[in-house]
């Protein structure tokens, strides 16, 4: 045999189609067109037909603007969800939505003020504007990864959704729980409409806090003759001075103790634990307690309103606390709930003298025409002048304001419609429903509960006009309202054949049953122009998109959201499904935190700390925003920024380069040249026993929504069992080996085994990436076209072995030792590469047995000797010595045998042998 000119040639080096750098903003569209023009989508669904369905219900985003990170987090997640359901064999399509109707819309197109022009123009105006919107966020949510029906999504302002929503409330009619009412509700001033709890976020505001006197007209009696001759004064303490044109009556608690103190030339009412505050904040040196008395005895008492010819009797409520102010409550039922609660026990007047706009009616003296926040420091001057003011200070607190406009709201007592959340048991039947729940994180069925004890009948009326209207009616004889259940079942054919614009379009006779009346024998009507809450809209969605199709049943196995959808789709969605089907419309119920920037910070434009996800996947790529959702513990806040960017795409570069390793060696390997498992060599076996551990760790964690154990798990499994360790020692075998070698062959078989698993556990988090991985592992022909397609492999399940996986852990930790010891005598200049070194390990009889039992240490510790020494010593010693021997062109072994063959003078005895034995079968080929 003749030397070989160039032993590089004899060597199996990797090769692969799969480049080193991905390049994701180039390779990410044009996959995205390969799945569109293989429709994709459409044949994973019919993969699945008939199997168990799992259905993931999307909250509708509202279709306004670009998508911001949270709309990216939000949606890769739901993905998350989809993409693993469907790997683990279920049927789960995506149907994605949109929240088109309300506010936010119509506010850029028409302007802040609720318009008076042509409803039916200004609709079609907000309809083109959504539908803008959702065609750019669509592309934008594709862009992601994202796989679902984008050319039939559901939309809040399609026909029949429309008619859906109308048929719904009219369930709510049809039981009696929906009725028209006086109340105060949270009322945006700027706007001109009221708003739902969840539309009011809540920031820091300055207000004046006030102490003002009212004094005593009647009742001297009910304190004796303590007052020592002092006029008596009750004290109430507020933050709204706006609110006291409306002031009733004062509140008491009846079970607190209260003081009669003499201050100054007056003796006022004040709740004993807070005299020490009260005392301080309003100057009262020298006060004296003349007596004290509990609340209950102040009923009866009548005060005079500090400025106004008005009675302001005294009156006992539970709602008065302690935590701030006198124990004594200014109350204005048309301004507060409490009040409002209160003063429909006691028949007062649910009295508003403040108009839309937030203005004093004309009738209110002295301030008539005032906006009521302009109004509160000319109303305190006034007061002053009155001697009727006893403190003032200005206070930042927490205060209500309008989700859209951002201004602050108030409120403010009205005519609207309601959806009575005791009637008929609907709150209790819905706290029942949230206990059957599972709530991720655990801590949300005690959030939501809360909001729904404690939360007042549900308005659902908004004067605005983009919507759906309340298909309701005023009787132009009586004026009294006409909301009935077989009129609802008729405007809602109308709306599912021509949209809720007939509505506007139509005249009244053409919107109501022929022979309609009125409970008063009228005929004649109007209409009502009111619209829908958006929040009942986007809570019907579930009604309208599930339990149509034998793949989209009903209730939904998940809903996923932000955290201030405890207080919007989640609740909104509760209260619809309990009162019309009477259970929830989900079973499980996840929590997503917020986006923020490095320093923990909001992201917001004035800030300039916006991250937006377009940017980010123009310079990085989807995958690399996927990437950062799996890593992060998402129930919570998580920050993102360049240094966060930089340790993903880190990340995302040793995955990569696994997966490259792993398709380089498999270039001249099939399937069928694959040898039996008990054809493989131990540290094969090892290596998929530790790959059935991992995989049934990472469905386990898929099935749980714990993306973040699926990343730490994979990338712990790509980095250090496989590259540090198990891929590091097949080198040898890959590389130096005969191409078809029974042993070369059982390396192949496993990691064939292992990149058909892994690139199926990854694709739910790494699509593009996957399917590329995929592509070069089977090629483009059925039945493997897509990974996508495939489910999650079993092979590797037959290979579970904790017993093996415990006895490699013993060695793994030797190794550790081994290669710590390697790395001192690199440092030291002793060896260069580990291959110049010669192992001695001393130790234990019973450890250098057990280390003999494996084959061919050298090649486990990458070396070039190993020598095993017993001896008395209780721990292994490592010693490392440079071997003196030459080393092998072909395999960088340092071995005695090269430089020992005449034909073949610089390589060790094996390679000769491999070099004969390559000779021989490329001979007889």
């Amino acid at each position: 045999m003749s030397q070989p000119l160039d032993l590089k040639k004899t060597v199996n080096l990797p090769r692969t189609g799969f480049k080193m750098k991905a390049n994701l903003p180039q390779l990410e569209p044009r996959m995205l067109e390969r799945w569109r023009e293989r429709d994709l989508y459409p044949k994973i669904r019919e993969a699945r037909q008939g199997r168990p369905p799992f259905i993931l219900h999307d909250g509708p985003p509202y279709a306004n603007g670009h998508i911001h990170l949270g709309h990216a987090l939000n949606k890769i997640l739901k993905d998350f969800i989809v993409k693993t359901r469907t790997m683990a064999g279920y049927d789960s399509p995506y149907l994605p939505g949109w929240d088109c109707h309300g506010l936010p819309i119509e506010i850029k197109v028409a302007g802040s003020k609720t318009g008076h022009g042509d409803p039916l123009a200004l609709r079609r105006k907000c309809r083109a504007y959504a539908e803008k919107y959702v065609r750019i966020q669509r592309e934008e949510f594709e862009r992601l990864g994202v796989f679902g029906e984008w050319d039939d999504p559901y939309l809040t302002m399609s026909y029949r959704y429309e008619a859906e929503t109308a048929r719904l409330l009219g369930r709510f009619v049809e039981a009696g729980s929906v009725y028209r009412g006086l109340k105060p509700v949270h009322w945006c001033i700027t706007c001109e409409t009221a708003l739902a709890e969840a539309e009011v976020e809540y920031a820091d505001h300055e207000s004046p806090s006030v102490y003002v006197e009212f004094p005593l007209r009647r009742g001297n009696a009910h304190l004796g003759t303590e007052a020592e001759g002092l006029p008596v004064r009750g004290l109430i303490w507020t933050t709204t001075p706006w609110t006291l044109p409306a002031n009733l009556a004062i509140c008491y608690h009846p079970q607190f103790e209260y003081s009669l103190v003499a201050a100054g030339e007056a003796a006022y009412l004040v709740a004993t634990e807070l005299l020490p505050t009260v005392a301080e904040e309003c100057g009262w040196a020298g006060h004296r307690v003349l007596r004290t008395l509990a609340g209950a005895e102040l009923e009866g008492l009548v005060f005079g309103h500090p400025w106004l010819d008005r009675e302001s009797p005294a009156i006992l409520a539970v709602h008065v606390t302690l935590e701030q102010g006198t124990g004594a409550v200014h109350t204005a039922p048309g301004h507060g709930y409490d009040d409002y609660v209160v003063g429909v026990e006691h028949g007062l007047e649910i009295y508003n003298p403040v108009d839309d706009a937030g203005r004093f009616v004309p009738e209110v003296e002295h301030f008539g025409g005032q906006n009521v926040f302009e109004a509160n420091p000319r109303i305190n001057e006034f007061m002053d002048e009155r001697g009727v003011l006893v403190a003032r200070r200005a206070v930042r607190h927490s205060y209500p304001h309008c989700w859209r406009c951002h201004n602050p709201v108030i409120f403010r007592a009205t005519p609207q419609w309601f959806i009575g959340i005791d009637h008929g048991g609907l709150r209790e039947k819905a706290l029942e429903c949230i206990r059957q729940v599972r709530w991720l994180p655990a801590w949300g069925e005690e959030r939501i509960s809360n909001m729904i004890a404690h939360r007042p009948d549900w308005c659902i009326s908004r004067q605005r006009t983009w919507g759906v209207p309340i298909p309701a009616f005023y009787c132009t004889a009586c004026g009294d309202p006409l909301l009935e259940a077989p009129v609802v079942a008729h405007v809602a054919e109308l709306f599912e054949r021509e949209g809720a614009d007939a509505w506007y379009a139509r005249p009244v006779h053409e919107l109501m049953p022929a022979d309609t009346r009125c409970g008063c024998g009228g005929q004649e009507f109007e209409k009502e122009f009111d619209i829908l809450d958006v929040w009942f809209d986007s809570g019907a969605s579930h009604a309208v998109a599930l339990g149509h199709r034998p793949d989209l049943p009903w209730p939904s196995d998940v809903y996923l959201e932000g955290g201030d959808q405890y207080r919007g789709w989640f609740h909104s969605s509760l209260l619809v499904a309990v009162g019309v089907r009477g259970t929830a419309p989900y079973r499980t119920v996840i929590c997503h935190g917020w986006t923020l920037d490095t320093e923990g910070r909001a992201m917001s434009k004035s800030l300039g700390n916006v991250i937006s996800p377009l940017d980010v996947m123009k310079q990085n790529g989807a995958e690399i925003l996927r990437l950062w959702v799996s890593s992060i513990q998402y129930t919570e806040d998580s920050r993102l920024g360049e240094e966060i960017l930089a340790r993903l795409r880190e990340a995302y570069r040793k995955l990569r380069n696994t997966q490259r390793f792993l398709l380089g060696n498999l270039h001249d390997f099939e399937p069928p040249l694959g040898v039996p498992p008990e054809g493989l060599e131990e540290i094969d076996r090892w290596a998929l026993a530790r790959l059935a551990q991992v995989a049934a760790r990472v469905e386990k964690a898929y099935e749980d929504f714990q993306f973040h154990v699926v990343y730490h798990t994979l990338y712990n499994f790509c980095t250090v069992d496989l590259s540090s360790f198990y891929l590091d020692v097949l080198k040898d075998r890959l590389y130096v080996l005969a191409p078809g070698s029974f042993s070369r062959r059982a390396a192949q078989t496993a990691l064939f085994t292992i990149t058909d698993t892994l690139v199926r556990l990854l694709a739910p988090i790494l699509p593009f990436t996957s399917e590329e991985v995929w592509l070069e592992l089977y090629g483009d022909t059925p039945p493997h076209e897509s990974v996508h397609l495939a489910e999650y492999s079993r092979t590797a399940d037959a290979f579970r072995d904790d017993e093996l996986l415990e006895r490699w852990r013993r060695l793994l930790e030797i190794r550790e030792r081994v290669t710590k010891a390697l790395e001192e005598c690199r440092q030291a200049k002793q060896i260069g590469n580990s291959l110049e070194a010669q192992l001695t390990l001393r130790g234990p009889a019973e450890t250098i047995r057990y280390l003999s039992t494996f084959r061919e240490l050298r090649y486990l510790f990458l070396v070039s000797s190993v020598r095993l020494e017993p001896n008395q010593s209780a721990e292994l010693e490592v010693e490392v010595a440079k071997v003196p021997h030459q080393r092998c062109e072909r395999c960088w072994h340092y071995l005695p045998s090269v430089g020992s063959h005449d034909d073949l003078p610089t390589v060790c005895d094996r390679c000769r042998d491999i070099l004969q034995e390559m000779r021989e079968l490329e001979t007889n080929r």
